[in-house]
């Protein structure tokens, strides 16, 4: 299971395997049963989760009307959490749930840290992951606000093909902002 861990990382810098223990070393195995949710609204977020296997999302709930917002969907290889309540320390805006049997590595704030301190060069890794991640982000609220139904959902299918067949029709056009029925007539 590490293994991937290593792959991953070895994808921007190589790595010694005494950097790898290093590594290694901070990280908690951890298994969770579809529809458990690894972060829940609310309460505080414990680990960093760099997915090993599985699909989850990332959703926001609005606690008037309780119509849930997906913000994202992540599989295996990706890393996912509510990152703002991770690093801040504080409670839960976002729940991320398992849509399908999950394994992910765990990282705590303070092994993150200690990661960093320890090894300079995993902060340059982590910054790569950030940075790619920002960019996605900032793509995506562009695409919410000046792409058709129809746009936002050939831009999902052009970069993440492998997601399309297992997602749910429900989570997808969650994701894309429109309703079941609209992704049903979609001219697809």
């Amino acid at each position: 299971m590490y293994s991937k861990l290593r792959q991953h990382i070895e994808k921007l810098m190589p790595l010694t395997d005494d950097e790898f223990a290093f590594i290694e070393k901070h990280f908690v195995f951890k298994k969770f049963k579809k529809h458990q949710f690894m972060v829940q609204r609310g309460e505080l977020v414990p680990y960093n989760y760099f997915l090993l296997s599985g699909l989850t999302k990332l959703v926001y709930t609005d606690e008037e009307t309780e119509k849930q917002s997906i913000l994202a969907f992540a599989m295996e290889d990706w890393w996912d959490n509510d990152f703002e309540a991770y690093y801040s320390r504080t409670k839960a805006t976002l729940s991320m749930e398992c849509l399908e049997d999950t394994e992910a590595l765990c990282l705590t704030l303070d092994d993150f840290n200690a990661l960093r301190t320890g090894l300079p060069k995993i902060e340059h890794f982590f910054l790569e992951k950030v940075t790619a991640g920002f960019l996605a982000g900032q793509r995506r609220i562009l695409s919410l606000m000046t792409s058709s139904a129809q746009e936002r959902y050939k831009q999902f299918v052009g970069q993440h093909p492998s997601l399309l067949q297992r997602l749910p029709k429900t989570q997808l056009a969650a994701y894309l902002g429109v309703s079941r029925e609209t992704l049903s007539r979609l001219d697809l």
